[in-house]
């Protein structure tokens, strides 16, 4: 237990820490199964690779999503409603018109139970009842954090519902590989995707894809952040970047990464593998003000979110060329994304 803290439901809230005084050792919380911090090491030392709250109580009014599982759906849905069996399903909007990471009152506001723990890992579960935040049907979601060796850690994601329903988890962390709040644009970032999608001015995507060749969203060779940074109309929406990928297929079986970030100091890197279709890739844009570990406030750019995902807006296009994101009953939902952390 964490002392007399209280959770919004009046209850204290339960950690769970992981892995070893030697290797990584990760921290995660049970309300909105937070990912509150994560110490990789790095030469003699180890490095806090994740932004984070320097107290608990900061977690619960932050607008950040710092760490949290989000869903049922990750990212945003247009106009907050989608059809199904002819019928537009009306779902609770959070952000203008459109609806974000599940809705005012998505995952990452619930508290989850701890089911499973171990040295090594950690496994959350949830239900989620029909209607919920519009949602049809019933909704069960295991996560589980686990630490593989001594550098690297997988997230699992499980689900099943009684109703077709689109679902689409993801873990929202903001990561800094060098370990200070520095601007993440002098980092180096490779994402393995040849497409992008483009989006309106309200961030919901305009409908095709995009090649990013020859735009400041290929990243396809690794280069600093900063690199081409503003150097488009896409980015001038959102003040950098914000936008999903489209990974290369080989990406999205575990057997090749779907991004690699490597720190300012050209010290840490880190290989993300998934077995996710797409890759959201926000650059902090408007992390200013949000409760920092020392006490004070992050600045804009001081941290970046690599979120493995369907891409945004996927149940009204089921044109794209991705699985659907569409969970069937009988069906089961399983996805994993693996963080491999290794020097630079």
């Amino acid at each position: 237990m964490a002392g007399s803290l209280q959770c919004p439901d009046g209850n204290p809230p339960r950690l769970v820490v992981l892995g070893s005084d030697s290797g990584i050792r990760l921290t995660v919380m049970d309300w909105g199964a937070t990912w509150l911090s994560c110490l990789v090491p790095s030469g003699d030392v180890r490095r806090e690779v994740l932004l984070g709250c320097g107290c608990i109580e900061d977690y619960f009014v932050q607008k950040a999503f710092l760490g949290a599982t989000v869903g049922r759906y990750a990212n945003r849905i247009g106009k907050a409603r989608f059809e199904s069996g002819g019928q537009w399903v009306k779902l609770t909007p959070n952000e203008g018109e459109n609806q974000l990471h599940g809705g005012p009152d998505g995952f990452f506001k619930r508290r989850w139970d701890i089911a499973e723990v171990s040295e090594s890992h950690a496994v959350l579960r949830l239900d989620s009842p029909d209607g919920d935040q519009g949602f049809p049907g019933n909704l069960s979601v295991s996560v589980c954090f686990r630490v593989q060796g001594a550098s690297a850690i997988s997230i699992e994601y499980e689900a099943a519902v009684d109703t077709p329903c689109p679902v689409n988890l993801t873990n929202h962390a903001y990561f800094n590989l060098d370990g200070a709040a520095t601007d993440i644009r002098g980092h180096r970032l490779q994402i393995n995707a040849r497409s992008f999608v483009p989006v309106a001015s309200d961030l919901i995507p305009l409908g095709a894809l995009a090649p990013v060749a020859g735009t400041g969203f290929d990243f396809t060779r690794a280069k600093p952040i900063g690199q081409d940074f503003l150097a488009d109309a896409q980015q001038e929406l959102s003040r950098g970047y914000d936008h999903a990928f489209l990974l290369d297929p080989e990406c999205q079986v575990l057997t090749r990464a779907a991004a690699t970030l490597v720190s300012g100091d050209n010290q840490l890197a880190m290989d993300i593998y998934t077995t996710k279709p797409a890759l959201q890739f926000y650059s902090g844009n408007y992390l200013e003000g949000v409760p920092a570990r020392d006490g004070r406030a992050y600045a804009a750019y001081q941290g970046l979110a690599l979120e493995t995902q369907f891409l945004p807006d996927s149940p009204n296009h089921p044109e794209w060329p991705q699985p659907s994101c569409w969970l069937q009953p009988g069906e089961e939902y399983r996805h994993k994304t693996v963080l491999a952390f290794r020097l630079a």
